[in-house]
């Protein structure tokens, strides 16, 4: 008796793995022509340090690209 509700129990769990997968859907972007659907990005120099002010931005990267690189750090 034990046995026989082990091995329904067993056939049961089985089913219910097997189809788990059948519930999913399409994950598919409908695209509207020209439309675009995403977050509308702000340039990177509108943040909180620069806000707004470019050239201060390019000026900054500038200052860490040459502070990152290992030739200008040796010398």
């Amino acid at each position: 008796m034990i046995r026989r509700a082990v091995v329904t129990l067993a056939a049961a769990s089985a089913l219910v793995a097997a189809l788990t997968g059948c519930g999913e859907s399409p994950q598919v972007v409908q695209y509207k022509q020209g439309k675009y659907q995403g977050k509308p990005d702000e340039p990177a120099y509108a943040t909180a340090p620069w806000n707004g002010n470019k050239q201060e931005w390019e000026q900054a990267l500038a200052t860490r690209n040459q502070n990152q690189n290992e030739y200008k750090r040796i010398r």
